[in-house]
């Protein structure tokens, strides 16, 4: 997967200096370097420079300097177009061949015009997203949209498993990932503009497919980034704006799936847009709490749809609309063959492969950005959004009061509006200014219609008629943040980004805190580059998932939860160190490896304790989160492999909010010993390989953990597992049909059946099982 690292351990520092190859006086195997001239022989600097592939992917993006250089380095050995525009100028193209051996030189020469003014205007105004936005010192992993389609399922891959390619990066069950130990805390942004979180539930809000480019940024973060920092999914769209055309496809396959998707994209003199929409029916849409082949009431429906829409105002501003929505469905599987715990009055059967729950999850997201620059110093973006999300879990009245002693019908809903702004001033040759401001306010209902029997002080069921009773509540949330820093060129091969940023929250809980940041990248030779970093973090609590709920309601009934102590859910402060070394080995192999350590003052977890698969969030007094990650890039001709290993250890002591849900004796146990928390996989890996051979191109992947953690206060950990993932996918150019593609695909290969929980763990709920073995079928249709 082509994805580019800055990491390694500072361990490993000495041993890749001594492997790294010689520096060469000629152009470096995989280099292109070039200068970019007008008719009369001068340099035309700030020229926008684009390196395509013969299928016509783009392979990198750059600008000649004030001398008319440019260079792009790593480059796989074949033909390249190198494709140069520059306002007044014609188009410049020039074919270059790379061989495995050595570089090449380009020199393409610009004849002035006007005929395409408006084009490469709106390749202009990419640029202020790349003057505002910065990783320095931070861990970039790059998945374009290239390598999504070389994935087993392509485009069709869901979002959370196409990150889980990424290092460090473990599954969960109901589609969760843990970045680096960390219990969600994932920021989302579409092209570097935050998106509010939305309530926690099964579905993907996000498709695969309107991606152009996904980053997950990692590590010791820079002062623009707050709130959720476990990793940053920066998305950056398809946009349409040099693309007429557009696809449609169906799947089909196991599970009963059956998917239509479609997306068109497209330009008209200053509009460019980018239109997607998905619509997914299938048996398998939550985890299977067994491990049959298929479930039991499993059925989903997901809809999504996606816009985005660009308009340029001036030579130097651009306006654009992103507009997005999902609506999911789910049935809530059922365990076959249970025994009943309670009695309900009239009730003499109900068996619980019967059960009917049900939950439902809204999305709508709308953003509002205005891009542009000011001369040839300031880029700015200034964006408006708007988000709400629903949760409505339905019970099974009858099935749940009787297994289980309650039945909740529970709403969440969340409406959030906000503002973000971002600036960028190129002071001189070595500094570059970088300041922002956040806002957003968000409101939330939690309404929660309860039926439960009467119990006494032991929990025993007294009477077998149900009562019921409401619990309701709402609140407004508040959310600001600041930033300023400055990205320091102390020298040709050292860069550092200094800052601070500054958050407020005022919400459930208040707070607010100063978190310095500090982070830097050494290149030691063009092959080898070494980057640490420390932040300050400051996290408030998911409040959309802190659902207020009155402990003393449920007192006396068979719903009453293990304790009464409720101190309220606290903001998590962190201090995070990073260090990281790349080392391209050769021209095909890149090899990397990073190390990091988090010392926490209440951190933050979330667990599943009520009925309703909805989760809540608490604190442990104390955490600490460390490990390292090792990652291989291998990319050859029409082949391409990675290798991703990482060891993480998440511990913490000492429950301090939300005590009510566990009992005493686990509280305990936490209160005096460092536990590990139920999501801490120890050994996570993925892998990858895809080959182009003439039109097919074949895939693999695979995934291995260790296990997350089980038993009591997460003392043990379940068995290790792998999945494994391959496919085949055939281009076909039809004279009466034009482009079409077929796929096949194979998930779990090997059919095997393994648990990503079992029901045991500190804030876990039912047993879920991985996929077992499906097969898949899909058409897409291009035009």
């Amino acid at each position: 997967m082509n994805i580019r690292l800055s990491r390694m351990g500072a361990a490993f520092a000495l041993a890749f200096a001594v492997i790294a190859p010689a520096r060469a006086a000629a152009i470096q195997p995989g280099q292109i370097e070039g200068r970019v001239n007008d008719t009369l022989g001068h340099a035309v600097a700030a020229a926008s420079i684009k390196l395509q592939s013969p299928d016509g992917k783009t392979q990198g993006v750059t600008q000649s300097d004030a001398q008319g250089h440019f260079s792009f380095s790593r480059l796989a050995p074949g033909i390249y177009a190198v494709v140069v525009d520059k306002a007044n100028f014609q188009t410049g193209t020039d074919i270059v061949t790379l061989s495995a051996d050595a570089g090449k030189s380009s020199t393409i020469t610009l004849a002035s015009t006007q005929a395409l003014e408006v084009k490469v205007t709106a390749r202009k105004r990419e640029r202020p997203r790349n003057g505002i936005a910065v990783d320095t010192g931070s861990s970039n992993y790059r998945i374009s949209a290239k390598d999504v389609a070389a994935l087993p399922q392509g485009a069709s891959t869901p979002l959370n498993q196409v990150l889980l390619q990424a290092p460090g990066v473990a599954q969960d069950s109901y589609g969760q990932l843990h970045i680096r130990g960390d219990h969600g805390n994932v920021q989302y942004r579409i092209n570097d503009i935050i998106m509010p979180e939305a309530i926690t539930g099964f579905g993907q809000s996000l498709d695969t497919r309107f991606a152009e480019s996904i980053n997950l940024l990692t590590g010791a973060l820079p002062a623009q980034y707050g709130d959720r920092t476990a990793g940053v999914v920066d998305i950056h769209t398809k946009s349409g704006e040099f693309d007429n055309g557009g696809r449609i496809g169906v799947t089909v396959g196991s599970h009963n799936t059956r998917e239509l998707s479609g997306e068109v994209s497209g330009h008209n003199g200053k509009l460019n847009y980018y239109l997607n929409a998905s619509a997914l029916k299938n048996d398998l849409g939550i985890e299977n709490p067994t491990a049959s082949t298929s479930a039991i009431h499993d059925t989903t429906h997901q809809n999504k749809g996606f816009g985005y829409f660009s308009y340029l105002l001036s030579d130097s501003a651009k306006l654009s609309l992103i507009l997005g929505s999902s609506d999911n469905k789910f049935q809530i599987p059922n365990v076959p063959g249970q025994t009943p715990n309670y009695t309900l009055n009239g009730v003499t059967s109900y068996p619980s492969a019967s059960l009917d729950e049900r939950q439902r999850e809204t999305t709508r997201y709308g953003i509002l950005a205005l891009q542009g620059t000011l001369g040839d110093q300031f880029d700015y973006q200034v964006a408006a959004f708007s988000r709400y999300s629903k949760v409505l879990f339905e019970p099974d009245t009858t099935g749940d009061l009787l297994y289980t002693g309650v039945a909740s019908r529970v709403l969440r809903t969340s409406q959030a509006n906000g503002l973000q702004a971002d600036g960028s001033y190129h002071l001189n040759s070595r500094h570059t200014l970088r300041s922002g401001v956040f806002f957003s306010q968000e409101h939330l209902d939690n309404n929660n219609d309860v039926l439960t029997f009467p119990a006494d002080s032991a929990g025993n069921q007294t009477s077998t008629t149900p009562f019921g009773f409401t619990d309701n509540n709402s609140k407004t949330a508040n959310l600001y943040g600041v930033y300023a820093q400055d990205e320091w060129k102390a020298s040709d091969k050292l860069t550092i980004n200094y800052g601070a940023r500054f958050d407020q929250v005022d919400a459930y809980v208040t707070g607010h805190q100063l978190s310095p940041r500090l982070g830097a990248v050494y290149q030691i030779d063009p092959e080898t580059t070494l980057h640490a970093g420390y932040a300050r973090y400051f996290t408030p609590p998911p409040n959309e998932l802190i659902s207020g709920q009155t402990v003393a309601s449920f007192q006396g009934t068979t719903n009453a939860p293990p304790g009464t102590q409720n101190d309220a859910v606290k903001s998590e402060s962190s201090d995070y160190f990073d260090i990281g070394l790349s080392h391209q080995l050769t021209p095909h192999l890149t090899l990397g490896l990073d190390s990091y350590y988090k010392t926490v003052k209440n951190m933050l977890d979330e667990g599943q304790f009520g009925s309703a698969l909805l989760y809540t969030p608490f604190n442990y007094r104390q955490g600490r989160i460390y490990g390292a990650e090792l990652t291989a890039n291998y990319r050859k001709d029409n082949f391409s492999a990675y290798l991703n290993l990482a060891h993480s250890t998440a511990l913490g002591r000492g429950i301090n909010s939300a005590q009510y849900n566990f009992d005493v004796a686990e509280l305990a146990y936490i209160a005096n010993n460092w536990v590990h928390l139920d999501h801490d996989q120890r050994i996570t890996a993925s892998l990858g390989t895809a080959y182009r051979w003439r039109d097919t191109t074949y895939s693999a992947d695979a995934i291995y953990g260790s296990g997350l953690r089980n038993g009591f206060a997460n003392t043990g950990h379940l068995p290790a597992y792998v999945q494994v993932n391959v496919a085949a996918a055939h281009t076909f150019n039809t004279a009466q049909l034009g482009k079409l593609e077929g796929r096949v695909s194979i998930l779990n290969l090997f059919d095997q059946s393994y648990q990503i929980r079992d029901g045991s763990g500190i804030g876990v709920g039912a047993p879920q099982y991985g996929p077992r073995r499906a097969v898949y079928f899909s058409l897409d249709k291009f035009f």
